[in-house]
């Protein structure tokens, strides 16, 4: 069984997300905002995608976009489906990618729907549609993965139209309290959210090999899903706030993080503590243990002590601007940035295994819309030591996270070790 996946609002990040965790052959992409993974959805860690907003299962796929031929097979189809549902009311919700029609045409055949349900003899209600694409509030709300819920995704492929059922959403309730209920913040370092955090790791990790992945179809209903332990250590040797290691934890890795400031390693370790205490962060034993710390350590000079499996970290981004500054100061900022996270690399290098991974978060400087000055070392990679990882379906300059405001975005480079 295949699965679809909508990627978020860079969807450049969430594919090359997939592409690192399941490999190039494994994914297609669907439109501007879709993937279909083959890969068993048995193993499919959707709970650890940053880049992804919705899981769900293909039913079919049709041999046409017209919308009219397409309501007619869900008129067809969806009573029958709606009468192996669980007793009780059910819920209704229909979403649409790529197809060229408009809401009034997609609320007329939800109702349609609808009533061709309730001839059945079933008791159903339709979420009304804002937008072609229900938001990710209104399939939690309505509790459209549950039992009695029935989100149907509809998404453009070529002169196919792909049918999908949403199985899971992304936990916004469960990334806000990981993000915003920390006990330790600082605007000052810069605000790592914990989607990005969970791009970089699996970027970093590269595949995971398929016997360590859990199998949450035979977890029993009604379980939680218990934290998979993956016996790897990954390294953050800027971990200011702890964000990579709570995020790295939570997927199951040990944790090892440095940083230059001592008030960061206490407040990573005030983090990590209140994370074994987390009500709602996901899974069930998150103790850290005796060989998970994080220590004070000059990135540029420290000697890690191994195993170190990979390494994943927002490096040093610099001045922070909220306007861009003038050549200069921006001049003087790109070369203290770039002689850091240079010595990092130089000194790093030693203590690497050859093909040890790495995700590095540096920072770009965003000097017009969507144009981007970029680092000099991203040209010398070769000459420290590293090959840079490219990707089928991604181009490097889409490896960037900015939102259109900012001057400051990073830019992820995976990089192995030669």
């Amino acid at each position: 069984m295949q699965s679809l996946l909508t990627l978020g609002r860079q969807p450049a990040l969430g594919l090359a997300e997939l592409e690192s965790l399941y490999g190039a052959d494994k994914i297609r992409r669907v439109g501007a905002q879709a993937v279909v993974v083959d890969v068993d959805p048995c193993l499919l860690a959707f709970d650890r995608l940053g880049g992804s907003i919705r899981f769900a299962k293909v039913l079919t796929t049709l041999d046409t976009t017209n919308w009219r031929q397409i309501e007619k097979f869900l008129l067809e189809v969806g009573p029958g489906h709606a009468a192996t549902m669980p007793e009780g009311k059910m819920t209704l919700g229909l979403s649409i990618q790529g197809l060229q029609i408009n809401r009034g045409q997609l609320e007329a055949t939800g109702l349609s729907l609808k009533k061709a349900i309730r001839k059945s003899g079933r008791s159903v209600r339709l979420v009304p549609n804002k937008d072609p694409e229900l938001s990710t509030p209104q399939v939690i709300h309505n509790n459209l993965t549950g039992p009695n819920g029935w989100e149907l995704l509809f998404v453009r492929d070529g002169d196919k139209t792909i049918v999908a059922q949403t199985v899971k959403i992304q936990d916004i309730a469960s990334y806000t309290r990981r993000d915003r209920e920390r006990p330790k913040r600082d605007a000052k370092v810069g605000m790592l959210p914990p989607k990005l955090a969970q791009i970089i790791i699996n970027l970093a990790s590269g595949q995971v090999a398929e016997q360590n992945l859990l199998n949450i179809c035979e977890i029993p209903a009604g379980r939680p899903i218990p934290r998979n332990i993956l016996s790897q250590t990954v390294l953050d040797p800027f971990c200011g706030t702890g964000v990579v290691l709570q995020e790295a934890h939570l997927m199951g890795y040990d944790v090892y993080g440095t940083d230059l400031e001592p008030r960061m390693i206490e407040y990573t370790k005030a983090n990590l503590d209140w994370l074994e205490e987390c009500d709602g962060c996901r899974g069930q034993d998150v103790t850290l243990s005796d060989q998970e710390v994080a220590e004070v350590g000059d990135a540029t000079n420290h000697t890690w002590r191994p195993p170190i499996d990979f390494v994943a970290c927002e490096t040093y981004l610099g001045r922070p601007f909220t306007a861009m500054p003038d050549s200069t100061v921006l001049k003087q900022t790109v070369s203290d940035t770039n002689l850091i996270i240079k010595k990092f690399l130089r000194n790093i290098h030693g203590q690497l295994q050859p093909g040890t991974r790495l995700c590095i978060a540096v920072p770009a400087w965003q000097i017009k819309p969507n144009s981007f000055m970029h680092l000099p070392l991203i040209d010398q990679i070769e000459d420290l030591g590293y090959n840079r990882t490219r990707f089928e379906h991604v181009r490097d300059s889409e490896l960037i996270y900015y939102r259109s405001e900012q001057v400051v975005a990073r830019q992820l480079v995976i990089l192995t070790r030669k």
